[in-house]
């Protein structure tokens, strides 16, 4: 009975979760331009149009873009500094991983009006590269803890075997190391992109009024009326989404990749 009954509440909290998306999905495949559930009549006109409106496929492109290379850089920064963490032990050490999470802890809001008030003042708002930096800043907590993870999970009598036989420091990193954490890497990438991809409020303060990624595309075409072409954006950013942390689970292991504890632990 007991069974029975926690198995109907998490059917019941599936369901609540699921039907916002069931809902949106419903509504991109409208064939006419209303937001109608059920959907009248089927149509993949809504879809089709992130990709030939030029207006919208400059959104999707700029909204590409600014997540591979916010994510990228993201990373750049974080695996230093999870490199640095894991080999010094000192209590000292851990105030810059206080700093690698700092911004991700902050309110967004507070973060955006942060960038958009050193932007505006060092004179270079609205370049898409400070997009970039102010979405690398946000998100390198990210894989910042991925990494922290990885890190956390190598046996230390390899790296001090290595170094035993020679090895340097990049010896050991590239050798050693690296093959061994490079799954959190990517996952840690991989989050960042997600989140970048589908990030308005640090976008919008940093570029939005000179270009547009496409969430900032969606709220800006909501003065002039719904259409379901917002609901075949959103339905693409959930099947992105989907589609990337399903890899993850296919080729890795997203449980522990996530932080949770294997069972030989």
């Amino acid at each position: 009975m007991e069974r029975a009954l926690s198995r109907l509440y998490l059917a019941l909290v599936g369901i609540f979760l699921a039907a916002p998306i069931v809902v949106v999905t419903g509504v991109s495949f409208n064939e006419k331009q209303n937001l109608a559930f059920p959907p009248q009549g089927f149509s993949l006109h809504w879809f089709a149009e992130i990709f030939v409106n030029p207006e919208w496929f400059r959104a999707l492109i700029a909204s590409v873009l600014l997540a591979v290379t916010s994510a990228a850089l993201a990373v750049a920064i974080a695996l230093p500094l999870a490199w640095f963490l894991w080999r010094r032990l000192a209590p000292w050490a851990q105030v810059f991983q206080l700093l690698g999470v700092a911004p991700f802890t902050l309110p967004p809001v507070i973060t955006a009006l942060g960038f958009l008030t050193f932007w505006a003042t060092s004179g270079f708002y609205g370049q898409p590269w400070t997009a970039v930096i102010a979405h690398a800043i946000f998100f390198v907590t990210l894989p910042l803890v991925t990494l922290t993870l990885g890190f956390s999970s190598i046996d230390r009598s390899l790296t001090e075997a290595a170094a035993t036989m020679g090895a340097d420091d990049r010896t050991v990193f590239r050798t050693v190391v690296l093959p061994l954490i490079l799954p959190y890497v990517v996952s840690g990438y991989a989050f960042a992109f997600v989140l970048s991809l589908n990030e308005y409020i640090v976008a919008y303060m940093t570029i939005g009024f000179v270009r547009e990624t496409l969430p900032i595309k969606v709220f800006n075409a909501l003065r002039y009326g719904y259409t379901p072409t917002m609901a075949a954006v959103s339905v693409l950013f959930v099947a992105v989404t989907a589609a990337v942390f399903g890899l993850i689970a296919r080729f890795g292991d997203l449980p522990k990749l996530m932080g949770a504890m294997s069972s030989k632990d």
